[in-house]
């Protein structure tokens, strides 16, 4: 059926939150000056702490996801709660510098996690699934400056999920027969390694920010307030598309997605 005019003004929101400016325009807002700042304060060893905190931190996100994401299958998605929960933990972050990335990222990593699997349970998703856990990991992939390159004529949304599509379907179907019983699974560690490449852009603008001096557990708070933000609006927007898309059919989804 052709997607009506309440499915439209959904689907014009979820464009919207996935097509508006990555992380770095954000702290740039927030900060008062170019993140270019942090990111020249950055030592070059930071860039391979970022890399194995960043894997370290989606496996764990993919070991929560599988075994545990909680209880909730429907209802609002509380993202004040989850936002205060990664607020105090980017305040411990903040108060001992880019240095408490290894330990404070995998905490707040897996708040997201949790975010945003109340908002696909809030969009009509059923977090005990393993297509819609595996759909929530994946939302770590979408948001950043990376999406907008890979294809001029597709949106920066629709690019990035068909980038993972092949990797998402192996993982989905692994999972599924075998859990995380091998955890090194090829399947498994591709998918987290896509992810990586993109959720580590990210996470880059994020410790850069970190690296400012004057900002401290306070500036550590808000910059986390924003990181989680920025996640919540990918995943609000990711499980609006996909409700519609089992309902409309993807390709008509897709298709009203990039004229609008």
């Amino acid at each position: 059926m052709p997607l009506s005019k309440t499915d439209l003004e959904d689907l014009q929101r979820a464009k919207g939150l996935l097509e508006n400016p990555g992380l770095a325009a954000k702290l740039t807002g927030m900060l008062g000056a170019p993140l270019e700042k942090g990111m020249k304060l950055l030592p070059s060893s930071m860039q391979k702490a970022v890399h194995k905190a960043t894997t370290a931190a989606l496996n764990k996100a993919l070991d929560t996801a599988v075994r545990s994401m909680g209880s909730q299958t429907h209802g609002p998605a509380r993202d004040r709660m989850h936002t205060l929960a990664a607020a105090a933990s980017g305040a411990v972050g903040g108060a001992f510098g880019i240095s408490a990335l290894a330990i404070e990222l995998p905490i707040s990593t897996t708040v997201m996690l949790r975010s945003i699997a109340a908002i696909a349970a809030s969009e009509g998703e059923n977090p005990h699934h393993i297509e819609t856990k595996v759909a929530c990991i994946e939302v770590f992939a979408l948001g950043s400056t990376k999406d907008r390159r890979d294809d001029a004529a597709e949106s920066g949304y629709f690019a990035a999920r068909s980038a993972l599509a092949t990797a998402v379907s192996e993982a989905t179907k692994y999972l599924a027969q075998k859990g995380l019983s091998k955890s090194g699974a090829p399947a498994l560690i591709r998918l987290v390694a896509l992810i990586s490449s993109r959720f580590g852009i990210v996470v880059s603008e994020k410790a850069a920010a970190q690296a400012i001096p004057i900002l401290g557990a306070a500036g550590g708070a808000m910059i986390n307030t924003i990181f989680i933000g920025h996640y919540q609006d990918m995943a609000r927007g990711h499980f609006i598309v996909r409700r519609l898309e089992k309902i409309h059919g993807a390709e008509p989804v897709r298709i009203a997605y990039n004229k609008l």
